[in-house]
C-alpha cells in the first residue's frame, strides 16, 4: 500500500534497523520504544489488522515474535517480555499495517498494566460466554 509507513520500511524506501528478516516478515526496532530493544514484527504483505491478515502470516509473525523475545532475554538481558498486538484505533493501533510489538521488560521499567484487574460478576461472564458461542 503506497501510503503505509510500514510498507515503505519493508520496501526499503524508509530507513529502519532490522533485527530479523526472512521471506515472509521482518522485525525492526521501534523508533519510539517503550523500553530498550522494543521491536515490531511486520509481515511483508500489507494487511490492515489481524482480521485482514492471512492466518499463515499471523502464525509466522508469532514465531518471529517468539524468536525476538528469546533474543531480548538472552542478548539484552531482559527479565521478561511483553508481546502485544492491537487492532483498531480504540485498541491503540496507530499504524494500520498488522504488526506485533515485542517489548523487553526490565526491573523498574516504566510500563504498567493499562487496566486495573478486578473480579467480574459470574452472571455477566456467563452472558458473554453465551454470546461468543451463539450461532
Amino acid at each position: 500500500m503506497e501510503d503505509c509507513v510500514f510498507c515503505k520500511i519493508i520496501a526499503g524506501e524508509l530507513p529502519s534497523l532490522r533485527i530479523h528478516e526472512d521471506e515472509r516478515a521482518i522485525a525492526i526496532l521501534d523508533i519510539a520504544p517503550a523500553t530498550a530493544g522494543h521491536a515490531l514484527v511486520l509481515p511483508r504483505s500489507h494487511a490492515r489488522d489481524v482480521h485482514d491478515t492471512p492466518d499463515d502470516d499471523v502464525a509466522h509473525c508469532a514465531v518471529v515474535a517468539k524468536r525476538v523475545a528469546s533474543m531480548a532475554m538472552e542478548r539484552l538481558h531482559a527479565t521478561g517480555v511483553t508481546i502485544m498486538q492491537s487492532n483498531g484505533a480504540d485498541a491503540w493501533q496507530t499504524v494500520f499495517h498488522y504488526h506485533v510489538h515485542v517489548i523487553p521488560r526490565y526491573p523498574g521499567d516504566p510500563l504498567r498494566l493499562p487496566w486495573t484487574p478486578a473480579a467480574a460478576e459470574m452472571d455477566e461472564l456467563a452472558r458473554i460466554s453465551r454470546t461468543y458461542f451463539s450461532d
